[in-house]
């Protein structure tokens, strides 16, 4: 089976990994141009061509894929890389472009997505994220055939995965992408032997996973704490939480909800500071910070932060 890949960051190189482990054949890798990063903001490859190129795999980076949008030529040019590629299938892991329907309809098989939800629950742009900070208790992988819809189409296979206790959003993105990429090789295996039946997403349960912005590191104290230190965990590595104290922005990236601390105070109040961290006051129980950044320094734990900047009972958070 030939197999075209469409993907950019980690979480879809660690499916492409996957895919030629087992031994498929990727005639053609498709993935986001090249991007500034890092301090120096110099143009950076994106995990999944850098890994493509390591297997001597063409790449086609087109800015659109739409044959009569803004970059018609670019569109024409991965048309033609396509045709080229004689694909059976396409697979696409978080590639970031919408494909028009000649893309979903030029491989024989169609095209497969891998989407790190249990749909119809968290259709769209970050499913892990929005899991956490929903309070879910499990979330998944969906292998999906897709249609001109966002994230609407059949579905071939779905795994469950609880979500534990402190998965970020760092920790449970491992765990789905390792899930997804075997979901794929055993999706793609029993396609070919004709043994997969697709099945049409309920109607009840749909929710979307918005885009998360950088406005949305800012901590609402007036939030309960759960809420709270579920959007932390959400949040880590991007965007983090952040609110003020003296005036200084201050990154707050653990807490721990505290049900009962017998201590009360309004709302973003420190009402206590030890080694086990910095209690403050929400807007029911109380959050222990225990991983503070300054502007400019690095993540630390709460005892390592408080020796570089005090803070003391009765500081306030926020305001």
């Amino acid at each position: 089976m030939r197999v075209v890949f469409a993907g950019t960051p980690e979480f879809a190189a660690s499916a492409l990994a996957a895919l030629l482990q087992a031994g498929f054949s990727v005639p053609l890798v498709l993935s986001q141009p090249d991007r500034p990063a890092g301090r120096g903001m110099k143009l950076q490859a994106s995990p999944v061509k850098q890994l493509a190129l390591h297997h001597g795999i063409v790449v086609a980076q087109p800015q659109s894929l739409r044959l009569d949008g803004k970059y018609p030529d670019e569109a024409a040019a991965a048309r033609q890389a396509l045709l080229d590629a004689r694909a059976d299938v396409m697979v696409v892991a978080a590639y970031g472009l919408i494909l028009p329907q000649w893309v979903l309809d030029l491989p024989r098989l169609g095209c497969l997505n891998i989407h790190a939800s249990l749909l119809p629950r968290w259709r769209g742009a970050a499913p892990i994220h929005r899991a956490i900070e929903a309070g879910d208790a499990e979330t998944g992988i969906t292998i999906m055939q897709m249609d001109a819809g966002l994230d609407t189409g059949d579905m071939l296979l779905i795994e469950a995965l609880p979500i534990a206790a402190d998965d970020t959003t760092t920790r449970l993105h491992d765990k789905l992408a390792s899930l997804g990429g075997r979901m794929i090789v055993q999706a793609l295996q029993r396609v070919a032997r004709s043994e997969l039946k697709a099945t049409v997403q309920p109607a009840e349960g749909v929710c979307y996973a918005h885009k998360i912005e950088k406005a949305e590191a800012q901590i609402d104290w007036q939030q309960d704490a759960a809420q709270i230190a579920r959007r932390l965990r959400a949040f880590d590595p991007f965007p983090g939480g952040l609110s003020s104290l003296g005036g200084e922005p201050i990154k707050c990236w653990q807490g721990d909800c505290v049900a009962d601390s017998g201590l009360g105070g309004a709302p973003g109040t420190v009402l206590r500071v030890d080694e086990a961290g910095v209690l403050v006051a929400c807007g029911q129980q109380a959050l222990r910070l225990t991983e503070l950044q300054r502007a400019g320094g690095k993540r630390l734990p709460a005892a390592a932060f408080l020796q570089s900047r005090p803070i003391q009972v009765g500081d306030r958070f926020g305001a």
